[in-house]
């Protein structure tokens, strides 16, 4: 009886004390043979002079492409600041009020909204907007007087890219400057 109390025990601490094998995780099937996952998008927005690159930003975001919503998943950033312009106004609304300064508040900086569907064969659907906007000030900014002007630039487009594929989304020459602005766009599925 010893010995069968001992065995048991024995037996007990090896199942419990064993260490269980995980299986690898893999995203699960969609219907229509769809995969849903993780993506990394990356967006470097880019303004060259010419041939000089004058500026180089860059944003990554996470997407969760998830079988509820088709296979489909949204990511948005929002990153600026506000911007302190002076204007001036009549007190009380009257019209013949002296003119008072004011100060009203304009947000800059940059917004991207992207839409990741994943399809049958291992690609990416992407609907990527990008807006982004800017103060200029000095000389070919378009600036009147003392008063210093926005730059903007938005664009929407979609694009099907591969797990690793970079392409380009948007190339674009403002009329002011003539700056070239280049939108590219890389995806990387996560393992």
């Amino acid at each position: 009886m010893k010995r069968h109390l001992v065995a048991v025990a024995a037996l007990l601490v090896v199942a419990l004390g064993a260490p269980s094998r995980a299986q690898e995780a893999k995203p699960p099937a969609a219907p229509g043979g769809l995969s849903t996952g993780t993506v990394k998008v990356q967006l470097v927005l880019s303004r060259y002079q010419g041939d000089k690159k004058v500026i180089s930003l860059p944003y990554t975001m996470t997407v969760v492409t998830d079988e509820r919503a088709r296979n489909t998943g949204r990511a948005s950033l929002r990153v600026g600041t506000q911007v302190p312009i002076t204007t001036m106004a009549r007190q009380g609304g009257d019209e013949k009020a002296a003119l008072v300064p004011t100060i009203q508040y304009r947000d800059v900086g940059t917004s991207i909204d992207c839409v990741v569907t994943a399809l049958e064969d291992g690609r990416f659907k992407l609907d990527v907007t990008v807006e982004d906007s800017s103060v200029e000030t000095g000389p070919g900014s378009g600036q009147v007087g003392s008063n210093p002007s926005f730059r903007s630039f938005r664009t929407n487009a979609q694009m099907v890219l591969r797990d690793g594929q970079t392409a380009q989304h948007t190339a674009a020459t403002d009329r002011v400057s003539a700056d070239v602005w280049k939108v590219d766009v890389t995806l990387n599925a996560m393992k």
